[in-house]
């Protein structure tokens, strides 16, 4: 733990443009695009449906990242979307996501990916089935630990799994050439906008993370350049990985036999290589699942941090390690609030529904938010401006809202009551704030603290 004089300390930029694109890329690309596309394929009709709505999550995703850049490239200051609210609509907001981020957001997504993990690895490695959870926690200290060792531990653990994790997904890639494609389908669905609903909240999910780089702005090297460079080849990655593996994924099995499948990975692999298949595609998908739990431990703690540094009651926090370069108190507290989540919902389903209402209310308003700040801060430099401004911010905002639309109605279909908990734990933050900015209890704000 660092001693009070560490508490003087702050991040420095040892990011690099390889290093942020790998953390962008790591975060994105976990085990969704195992689990995703036979269920996207099942509600868009025909090869073309299912490439397209890949095609357009990425757009989607690269509008918001646009946005992101943006502010990332204004406010260049450690802490994300805590930086951006505050400044646009008041210190209350930028304390609301960080205590969303801290409770609710952050923990819900790396015990999702950890549950994942512990779903592959447990049949690998010959546990029981009550073991899943365990494994999981397990996986959050592990990940914590290499964390806590220093920022290079952190960041080369993350580029190594991201270079592996891609590799292997471009061999599924690289096996369809190899295998007998598919007979035509016939009848392989109809068009209907419940199913290209379901197929954008699916495809979008699996393209989450791409805004978690700007939670390490102060530790990015030129930021001010790097940044549009990291999402524009961030995304721009992941979306051309997306729509490859998705068309080896018709070129084998179609779109009928796509949409039927429980495990198109480990069928696509199968059709060349099936005594190994179902194993090699496990370990893939493990290795993608702790290198996106890496990643938003790596980033997550560093919203923590900002936490710290902005609320006197949350100062211990704000301590930071100057010769790891790493914030310790909050990749401590976030490694048990995550383990906490694990425990306490023991399901990847119910994980992800738990923080995603949460999660696309903060991002429409980081999207509103450029519009905001460009009137109240005209003139903050904005080394880059969003391309086809105000149509950009204004798709993202609406693809924002109606995914809370969309996860807030199917919640309460399926009456399952985690998004309503995690609303509470929410507006539990609201009281705090208000109760500790009553008696003055928030540090006054200062040029490497946000407004």
């Amino acid at each position: 733990m660092a001693g009070p004089e560490e508490g003087a300390a702050g991040p420095r930029r040892e990011l690099g443009l390889f290093d942020s694109v790998c953390i962008i890329v790591g975060i994105i690309v976990g085990s969704g695009i195992f689990g995703t596309p036979s269920i996207v394929a099942g509600c868009v009709p025909g090869p073309w449906g299912v490439i397209g709505v890949w095609i357009a999550g990425g757009l989607l995703s690269l509008a918001g990242a646009l946005c992101y850049a943006e502010l990332a490239g204004a406010y260049p200051r450690q802490g994300g979307e805590c930086v951006y609210l505050a400044r646009a609509f008041g210190r209350w907001a930028g304390h609301l996501f960080g205590w969303a981020e801290m409770f609710v957001i952050i923990p819900g997504g790396i015990a999702s990916v950890s549950l994942i993990f512990a779903d592959y690895f447990g049949p690998l490695a010959g546990l029981p089935k009550g073991a899943g959870r365990f494994v999981a926690a397990g996986a959050v200290a592990a990940l914590t630990a290499v964390n806590l060792a220093g920022v290079r531990q952190g960041k080369w653990t993350q580029n190594v799994l991201t270079v592996v994790k891609a590799a292997g997904l471009l061999m599924v890639g690289a096996v369809a050439l190899f295998a007998r494609g598919a007979a035509p389908s016939a009848g392989s669905g109809s068009f209907s906008m419940d199913g290209l609903g379901l197929a954008l909240i699916l495809v979008l999910f699996t393209y989450g993370g791409w805004r978690d780089i700007v939670f390490v702005a102060a530790e990015v090297r030129d930021p001010r350049r790097n940044f549009v460079r990291t999402m524009l080849a961030g995304v721009g990655a992941v979306t051309a990985l997306y729509v490859l593996v998705n068309a080896a994924f018709l070129k084998v099995l179609g779109p009928v036999g796509m949409g039927a499948s429980k495990a198109v990975a480990v069928d696509t692999v199968a059709a060349v290589f099936p005594a190994g298949a179902e194993r090699v595609v496990a370990a893939l998908v493990c290795l993608s699942a702790l290198g996106s739990a890496n990643g938003l431990v790596f980033t997550g703690a560093r919203v923590s941090y900002a936490m710290g540094t902005g609320h006197r009651p949350l100062g211990f926090l704000g301590l930071w390690h100057p010769r790891r370069g790493v914030p310790p108190a909050a990749l401590i507290v976030q490694g048990l609030l995550s383990v906490a989540v694990v425990l306490a919902l023991g399901s990847f389903a119910e994980a992800v529904l738990y923080s995603t209402p949460v999660v696309w209310t903060f991002y429409f308003a980081a999207g509103a938010s450029v519009f905001i700040l460009r009137r109240k801060d005209p003139g903050v430099e904005r080394p880059y401006r969003v391309t086809a401004y105000p149509v950009t911010p204004v798709l993202f905002c609406a693809s924002c809202a109606y995914l809370v639309y969309s996860s807030v109605t199917y919640a309460v279909r399926m009456k399952y009551m985690g998004p309503l908990v995690a609303i509470g734990v929410v507006l539990a933050g609201l009281l705090f704030y208000g109760i500790t900015e009553g008696r003055r209890g928030a540090v006054p704000p200062g040029p490497d603290r946000g407004p």
